[in-house]
């Protein structure tokens, strides 16, 4: 029986998104027996729902409410309204991602002590470790079904993948698998093994990609504690005269402005909507915004150094027939600074379907190198850099007053410049990328800009020192002891990894500490 709650239950969490982080937390919490109600901006799809095709598809998931952008980054000059490639809909970008499934290093925790000082970066250590996540991470893989963990199989590789390996081997890497994915490679959770289609961005038609979606919102839904509303944008989070959070006031379907109270707010919007939220629920008592006494509120935006490099072959390849993302180059994501710069990159294959290959081969772009690079398509392997980015306090989200959103809101500004330490590790990625396809008899290696990107973190950063951070080690904020945040925001540092595992490691140990301090009263 699916719950409804009063809008005036003031003993409710209320949850704001429902991805990785919100729809898994939302689960959790349910199952422990917390009454939640689930707000999120988005409708409801599920896997007979999801269009294999990239156009009609990004219409259909995409967020594409206002935003504007400003800085020196490409993304800004090409796609200046959709600084992000994420998902409005329930389950959010885990509709959307690949699946890769990957642990931060232990030395990606403590980046300040590992990597020392770097001029123009505002790095700081996590305020816990990978000794203290290892058995949150555990539980996570195992919701997930995380591939080549818990004995469980690795997918098989397909040509983009075999093509990747050949290369990889040949100019000496040693960590070259078919990857960490939370996509099934047996039947599993009542859920099919993967069919191999390969319109893995698209939402997965047969429910073997993990998506909060249709695993964490219906389960969560089963137990009679969690509701979720669709189609609602949250404008405000509420507080009383103490400063506590009392709820939230949000836009309902049909537009009318609808007030929820609430015990607790946890807020898991991305790392863009956010800081807006908390941005835009400035008060009297909060005039620079909610959890902002730090003034770091929407600093430090980070979206991973990312480009793509493609190689042309004299065969055809095939590159978009099996998983998306089908396998994995790890060994450039050690911490090894006499390459030219500090963290490390992973170089993982990626196919794009040609609408998509078009639009971001080369954006702007056309004449006869971009026109004949689309003519040996069928002819192409592909691959995808991921690599740590350096924090910078003016990467920043910012409310845009003058741009208001079809709320009447002010929109988000993100506001993005590479650090030099980006640029460097971006060129070694494009060089070794190359040398990879090159090496296997490549006739044209094409590296292209980033994407608009889903890895979107920063913004509320996890601090052990509140004058440095949003948040404290469990995503509690630091000045609203009743006010959480649960994505990949409370990101202190980005590490080389894929986030998603990581923020349903967090939002699983996040469940466990609310349920505690609810059941002792303290919040």
């Amino acid at each position: 029986m699916v719950a409804k709650f009063e809008l005036t239950d003031n003993s409710v969490t209320v949850i704001i998104g429902t991805g990785a982080g919100g729809g898994t937390l939302a689960n959790e919490l349910a199952q422990k027996g917390v009454k939640v109600v689930a707000l999120e901006a988005g409708g409801r799809y599920l896997p007979e729902d999801y269009i294999n095709d990239e156009w009609e598809s990004f219409g259909q998931l995409a967020w594409l409410d206002k935003r504007t952008t400003s800085g020196d980054w490409r993304v800004a000059r090409d796609f200046s309204g959709l600084p992000a490639w994420i998902v409005k809909a329930v389950g959010g970008t885990t509709t959307h991602w690949a699946g890769a499934s990957l642990r931060f290093q232990d030395h990606e925790w403590k980046a300040l002590t590992n990597y020392g000082k770097v001029d123009g970066a505002n790095l700081l250590d996590w305020p816990i470790d990978g000794a203290e996540m290892a058995p949150w991470y555990d539980l996570a893989e195992e919701k997930l079904g995380v591939t080549r963990t818990g004995g469980r199989e690795g997918l098989p590789g397909n040509n983009n993948y075999k093509v990747l390996e050949k290369g990889a081997l040949a100019v000496g890497y040693k960590e070259v698998h078919t990857g960490r994915m939370a996509i099934n490679s047996a039947n599993r959770d009542n859920r099919l093994a993967c069919q191999q289609t390969g319109f893995c961005f698209q939402g997965c038609k047969w429910g073997a990609k993990w998506s909060a979606a249709y695993t964490e919102i219906p389960n969560g839904e089963a137990t009679g504690n969690l509701e979720v509303r669709e189609r609602v944008h949250v404008a405000k989070i509420l507080h009383d005269d103490a400063g506590k959070v009392t709820g939230v006031t949000y836009f309902d379907a049909d537009g009318k402005e609808q007030t929820q109270m609430a015990r607790i707010v946890c807020v898991a919007g991305n790392s863009i909507e956010s800081p807006r939220l908390l941005l835009n629920s400035a008060s009297e008592m909060f005039p620079d915004g909610l959890a902002n006494s730090s003034g770091q509120v929407g600093r430090n935006y980070m979206r991973h150094v990312t480009g793509s490099v493609y190689g042309v072959f004299d065969k055809p390849v095939k590159m978009w027939r099996g998983t998306t993302m089908a396998g994995i180059v790890q060994d450039e994501a050690r911490l090894d600074p006499s390459r030219g710069f500090v963290g490390g990159y992973e170089l993982e294959t990626l196919s794009l379907g040609l609408p998509f290959m078009a639009a971001f081969l080369d954006p702007g772009g056309w004449g006869r190198e971009f026109t004949t690079a689309l003519d040996s398509y069928e002819n192409m392997a592909g691959m995808w850099i991921v690599g740590e980015d350096m924090p910078q306090e003016t990467n920043r989200v910012t409310v845009n007053k003058d741009q208001p959103d079809q709320f009447g809101l002010p929109s988000p500004n993100v506001n993005f410049s590479d650090h030099p330490n980006d640029v460097a590790m971006r060129n070694h990625a494009y060089a070794q990328g190359t040398a990879i396809y090159t090496a296997v008899g490549a006739t044209r290696v094409f590296p292209t800009p980033p994407y608009p990107s889903t890895h979107n973190l920063g913004t509320n950063r996890m601090s052990e020192d509140p004058a440095k951070g949003v948040v404290n080690k469990w995503g509690q904020t630091h000045d609203i002891a009743n006010l959480f945040i649960s994505d990949g925001s409370q990101f202190t540092t980005g590490a080389s990894e894929n986030p998603t595992l990581t923020i349903v490691a967090l939002a699983i140990r996040q469940a466990d500490h609310i349920a505690s301090e609810l059941a002792a009263g303290n919040i």
